[in-house]
């Protein structure tokens, strides 16, 4: 499980990195809110921890974008502010839990398996990937890209699957024939890049935020770049 920490003092995101990590979660920590937002269009979280009070834009803000890209994935509010207003503040800007600092670091790890454990539920019947504004449904066999319907073909698809879940990877050819073609890349053909350029002709044509990019010499990588 990936979690993001967005806290602007360094002792205290380290803290909660630490002790995430050492519980066999894997963490990354965003010193503000425009970088949190950043990768979190660039990169799947399983959950996000947020303060309240961080530079860029509020926490409150920043979970209001961060559920616009993803309703289903939790958001922890971790903030000094322990109002009964600040607490609706939070949950009305769509916050699914909310702990005051100072705080019993097992009380945390107690709060994030309960939202982790609810999450998994939702991923599982809604069961969708779902990228900035793409949205791949796996029980419809459908692609949409903004109010956008997409008609891909079975091969196209399972294609983008991949790329969804390995989002911010460089992915080899090697890769991707080996996972989407059960195949060992035979590099006499060309097979790949073709199948991905009618992917991106598809997915990334007539949008300003290209999906699918090149890394020359090394394969593809797909996110927001």
């Amino acid at each position: 499980m990936k979690i993001l920490i967005v806290e602007d003092e360094p002792k205290v995101a380290s803290f909660i990195k630490k002790g995430l990590e050492e519980s066999n979660y894997e963490a990354e920590i965003a010193y503000d809110g425009l970088s949190a937002y950043k990768l979190a269009c660039q990169y799947h979280y399983d959950l996000f921890i947020l303060d309240v009070i961080i530079p860029g834009i509020t926490g409150l803000d920043l979970c209001k974008k961060l559920k616009d890209l993803n309703q289903d994935i939790p958001v922890l509010m971790l903030t000094a502010l322990g109002t009964t207003d600040d607490k609706l503040f939070g949950f009305d800007a769509g916050a699914d839990d909310y702990m005051i600092k100072p705080f019993e670091f097992r009380e945390l790890l107690a709060r994030i398996r309960v939202l982790l454990k609810s999450a998994n539920k939702v991923s599982d019947q809604s069961n969708k990937l779902i990228f900035s504004d793409l949205e791949l449904d796996l029980n419809r066999k459908t692609v949409k890209r903004g109010i956008a319907q997409m008609e891909l073909t079975a091969k196209e698809f399972s294609l983008l699957e991949f790329f969804m879940r390995n989002s911010g990877r460089v992915l080899s050819r090697n890769d991707i024939a080996e996972k989407v073609w059960d195949v060992s890349f035979d590099s006499g053909t060309n097979v790949v890049d073709v199948y991905v350029n009618f992917l991106r002709k598809k997915i990334d044509k007539g949008f300003d935020n290209k999906l699918i990019h090149t890394k020359v010499g090394f394969g593809y990588i797909f996110g927001d770049l």
